[in-house]
């Protein structure tokens, strides 16, 4: 009898979705939709609030619309994604985003200018109305509501909107305690304005502060509180727009259409979307790539700078691979297409900053923490008071106003400050010192970091091709050497070439047009000056030609290479006249950095994607004693990976493409303002001045105002919690309540101020200045 075979376990299939979500605000929004996904079996997915996407795997029997119908009922809007095989409508669906985005920042920019509008004056006259009764005059009550009402309402309508959503699905947020807060101090001072109203009694306002007899005016604070926080929320909405802006550019980074090569040898151009793997296509002279694959013919430089950070352009020639994305700078080249589309390395690396990005996007803002605990149990105390007092056999009227004196003493004023109020103060002071903060990520994550990633080109080094060293033979001047070396290279478009022509027109006679020039791709140039035919280029050309180079110029040559130069013979006359080292140099506050850096306990790495050679000679220059050379996007990537592994907490400090993934996978990724779109998209941090020295300086001002917004939030929360109970017990009458808010509020605020004079001399001190604390 033969046993049935065993049935192997079937693998369920995976399916995955790209998700556009729209209606959320902060990351407790992001982890809010993320955790609902999750939920569901055998679905993984992230979600990234900067670009507002949901990235998704799924067992097959999972679709798109359920996966839609889980984020509407979470409170937010969702949509699928264009499939990026449909170059219309992914254009037409990033144009919308684009345009949603725009709307977005406009709105909460009029809602801005509103509060302001009507803030200033509504808080001068409620103070004076509150503490001098006998200033009030007729109808006093309806000019404050009509200056409370636009403020409380429309300008804070998108945290009572957001509120509302949470209450149907039984969640809350810092939204949640901010709208209560409002409607509670808004609703107070209307029942005091309207029915507790003792002014025209002769009490007077001493005697109402310390006996009770008059209600207590809390409008200002419900217009503070929507001000502030609205100026932080635009502060985040436009941070928010920067980095989907420059996501999108990237994935537009590529060419946008491509001339394909027939077999008859013919050209046509057609959307670079259409390309397909295996087609042969002409890249001339300053075009892109338009994907990744094999040169079958010509010659040229390529600047891949892009892709791999090196800031000297690499020849290309039949037999070479290629990138789509990198620009041919010189000659025309035949490729084959070996992979499109999403295929190629330029879409990794997009989806790998987005990836990475999302997985940051999880962290909690600390307030957001702590109303998802403190508004439940507000709302809790608020209805066990009313519920006691009745039991206590109290009136309904004593037992209400209890009630609502928990919710008003609970407003989340000095709260809600805390966050936004440190970080619009740190900003300013940031711009100031060149560093703009993007959000709370950054400062949550610059008190863990132990360790500094440093890119080479265009961070350590200024990124731009300089002649450092000019050796002629005896008998030929610095100046002949230059001025021939000139006249030839102007008519390059080699960065080397660049260099040696920009000092020689610095430093010599005009130069002479040359006459027969000719680019010798991947060895050099020549042309004929004053009469004489002059050739640069490596050593190996003149080997070729037979010209011996001689030995003392070789020696010089070989130092230089070793320092990480790139070396130029010139020859006239047949005979070798001198050479020319040209190189990427550091920056003159680099060493200061590195030591500052270590001053702080932090480990500094060199990282590039240049050669060893080079990256050796520049971290001597700079102090540097641990390097990683030759280091591709996904390899920086996975070094900080790496890092995580370990056990360390990295933070990435770049400029470029290439810099991009590792920037939104470290702890806290700082980009060069400088640098690219897409690396101040995927960084925490951006540096606006172009000294290393703001490395340290930014963490340092990260680091302070983290501690401000710890004690600012430490202060208003232990407030209220103590603030309570007294109010729920009936010890507290309005007007004591609304001086303690106020007076809360305003050591918030001031405690923030001190962040004004943080690294005051940080500008000018080489060691990163001093903190006033």
């Amino acid at each position: 009898m033969v046993a049935p075979a065993l049935s192997r376990p079937t693998v369920p299939e995976l399916a995955e979705f790209e998700l556009i979500i729209g209606g959320m605000t902060c990351a407790a929004c992001s982890a809010r939709v993320q955790a609902k996904l999750n939920k569901v079996d055998g679905v993984t997915a992230v979600v990234n609030l900067s670009t507002e996407r949901a990235y998704i795997t799924a067992p097959g029997h999972v679709d798109a619309a359920q996966l839609v119908a889980i984020v509407a009922a979470a409170g937010y809007n969702a949509e699928l994604a264009a499939p990026s095989a449909d170059p219309a409508a992914a254009a037409l669906a990033e144009a919308q985003a684009s345009a949603a985005e725009v709307l977005a920042v406009r709105r909460l920019r009029r809602r801005l200018t509103v509060a302001l509008v009507f803030f200033v004056p509504l808080t001068d006259l409620s103070m004076m109305l509150s503490f001098f009764p006998w200033s009030r005059f007729p109808g006093w009550q309806w000019l404050l509501v009509a200056l409370a009402a636009p403020v409380a309402l429309w300008s804070a309508w998108p945290f009572h909107q957001v509120a509302l959503k949470q209450a149907r699905h039984l969640s809350s947020s810092m939204d949640t305690l901010v709208s209560l807060g409002i409607l509670a101090a808004c609703g107070w001072s209307g029942y005091a304005m309207f029915f507790l109203d003792r002014s025209r009694s002769g009490a007077s306002g001493l005697h109402s502060l310390l006996h009770g007899s008059g209600g207590g005016i809390y409008l200002e604070v419900a217009a503070s509180v929507t001000t502030f926080l609205l100026a932080g929320r635009l502060y985040e909405a436009r941070a928010r727009r920067s980095a989907g802006q420059a996501m999108r550019d990237l994935a537009a980074a590529g060419a946008k259409d491509v001339a394909v090569l027939a077999d008859d040898g013919t050209e046509r151009r057609i959307p670079a979307g259409l390309l397909r793997a295996g087609q042969r296509f002409v890249v001339r002279p300053g075009e892109r790539i338009a994907a990744d694959g094999e040169v079958l013919a010509g010659q040229s430089a390529v600047d891949r700078s892009m892709m791999t950070g090196e800031s000297v352009p690499v020849d290309a020639a039949a037999g070479d691979a290629v990138t789509g994305g990198t620009i041919a700078v010189t000659g025309r080249l035949i490729v084959r297409a070996d992979k499109v589309g999403a295929d190629t390395q330029l879409a990794h690396l997009t989806t790998m900053v987005e990836q990475a990005q999302a997985g940051k996007a999880g962290i909690q803002r600390l307030a957001d923490r702590i109303c998802a605990v403190f508004v439940p149990c507000v709302l809790a105390c608020s209805v066990l008071t009313l519920g006691g007092w009745l039991l206590a056999g109290s009136s309904a009227s004593h037992a209400f106003s209890a009630a609502l004196a928990v919710l008003i003493i609970a407003c989340p004023c000095a709260l809600g400050l805390a966050t936004p109020a440190a970080l619009i103060v740190a900003s300013g002071r940031g711009a100031q010192l060149g560093i703009f903060i993007k959000g709370y990520q950054a400062l949550e994550a610059s008190r863990a970091i132990d360790t500094v990633v440093l890119d080479k080109t265009g961070t350590v080094t200024t990124g731009r091709m300089t002649v450092t060293a000019v050796h002629p033979v005896p008998g030929v001047t610095r100046a002949d050497l230059l001025w021939h070396a000139g006249s030839v290279e102007q008519a390059s478009e080699h960065a080397v070439a660049a260099a040696i022509a920009a000092l020689a027109r610095a430093q010599c006679a005009p130069l002479a047009a040359p006459d027969r020039f000719a680019a010798l791709p991947g060895l050099g140039a020549g042309g004929v000056v004053g009469g004489r035919e002059v050739i640069l280029g490596r050593a190996r050309l003149f080997t070729d030609r037979g010209s011996a180079v001689p030995p003392d110029l070789a020696s010089w040559c070989h130092a230089q290479e070793q320092a990480g130069g790139t070396t130029v013979l010139v020859s006239w006359d047949d005979a070798i006249q001198g050479a020319l080292a040209v190189s990427d140099t550091i920056k003159p506050s680099a060493a200061a950095a590195v030591a500052s850096l270590r001053a702080l306990g932090l480990r500094p790495i060199l990282l590039t994607g240049d050669n060893a050679a080079t990256a050796q000679a520049v971290a001597a220059a700079a102090g540097l004693t641990e390097v990683i050379a030759g280091a591709l996007p996904a390899t920086k990537a996975q070094l900080i990976a790496d890092l995580k592994a370990a056990g360390r907490a990295p933070a990435m400090v770049g400029d470029g493409v290439n810099d991009a993934p590792a920037l939104a996978a470290a702890q806290l990724g700082l980009a060069l303002g400088s640098g690219t779109d897409v690396a101040i998209c995927a960084a925490d941090m951006i540096l606006l001045r172009d000294d290393l020295q703001a490395v340290p300086d930014a963490i340092k001002l990260a680091r302070a105002t983290y501690r401000t917004i710890r004690r600012n939030l430490a202060w208003a929360f232990c407030y209220n919690v103590l603030a309570i109970p007294l109010a729920a017990l009936g010890f507290l009458n309005p007007l004591v309540a609304a001086a303690a808010m106020t007076l809360s509020s305003v050591f918030v605020v001031w405690n923030s101020l001190r962040l004004r004079r943080y690294l005051r001399h940080a500008a000018t001190d080489s060691g990163g200045g001093a903190s006033s604390r």
